[in-house]
């Protein structure tokens, strides 16, 4: 599958961060699995381990984001937050940033992280009966927090004066149908 370069918004300069990457890394009937690549990554702040549970406000130190609207022709969109502490969010939205509720989730997602000396990869293992199916259009995105408080936030796209991880022109990947595996 495709490997996504994200950009910083440009309001938001990281510290060391130069590269991110994004990556679907296989869809089987059973899990929907995702790789971020964060090159420069030093000075990350990683959050400490919490064990596995749902929680929300992630976003605030670093956290890894997957957006999901099917082409369906309606606006509703499903939204992923995923952290190195191994908690999670899910939420549906019925059009942009309205009708916000929390996703049912019967089996958590499964996540791990990988810091080397300047590289660290983040996986992440969504269950598939439990995301919205494909065709769909994708946001990836991260927000990503350096020594001294420095967040950088990253997607495919930004189009506003502030990041916005929730704008549809964000939602610029493709998940095609494809045959499990």
């Amino acid at each position: 599958m495709q490997t996504h370069e994200l950009v910083a918004h440009a309001a938001h300069s990281p510290l060391g961060i130069r590269r991110v990457e994004a990556k679907i890394l296989s869809m089987t009937d059973a899990w929907m699995r995702v790789r971020w690549r964060i090159d420069g990554s030093e000075k990350l702040v990683i959050p400490a381990f919490a064990g596995k549970g749902r929680q929300d406000d992630l976003w605030q130190t670093t956290c890894f984001e997957l957006f999901i609207m099917p082409r369906d022709g309606t606006p509703g969109y499903s939204e992923f937050n995923l952290s190195p502490s191994e908690r999670w969010a899910a939420y549906d939205f019925d059009d942009y940033r309205e009708g916000m509720r929390q996703r049912d989730f019967a089996r958590e997602p499964d996540c791990s992280i990988r810091s080397g000396q300047s590289i660290t990869i983040f996986d992440a293992a969504l269950p598939r009966v439990q995301l919205p199916g494909p065709p769909c259009s994708i946001g990836l995105a991260a927000v990503l927090e350096e020594e001294g408080g420095v967040k950088s936030y990253w997607a495919l796209s930004h189009h506003k004066e502030k990041p916005d991880f929730h704008d549809p022109a964000c939602f610029n990947a493709c998940l095609a149908r494809t045959r499990a595996a």
